[in-house]
């Protein structure tokens, strides 16, 4: 689990997301391009959630999209998880 959740794309999505806290916070108004960097965070967050969710369903062996990230590392993640 530890290696999900301290993934590179997953911390930075929550740092991200930590930084457009703190400008919410401050007396700037909202406009189309805070909105815009709400959205991309999203999409980051994602896309993070996703890759994380990949990797554990490729090193159970079971399938997954074949537009994954990990696609094409499936068998050398399930003999990762096989050597422990």
């Amino acid at each position: 689990m530890r290696a999900y959740l301290f993934g590179s794309g997953l911390l930075s999505a929550i740092t991200g997301g930590v930084t457009l806290l703190r400008a919410a916070r401050s007396d700037e108004p909202f406009t189309w391009r805070t909105a815009l960097a709400w959205l991309s965070w999203g999409i980051t967050l994602a896309l993070a959630i996703g890759s994380v969710v990949d990797t554990r369903r490729a090193r159970r062996a079971k399938l997954i999209p074949l537009d994954s990230p990990v696609e094409g590392e499936q068998n050398r993640l399930l003999r990762e998880r096989l050597k422990r």
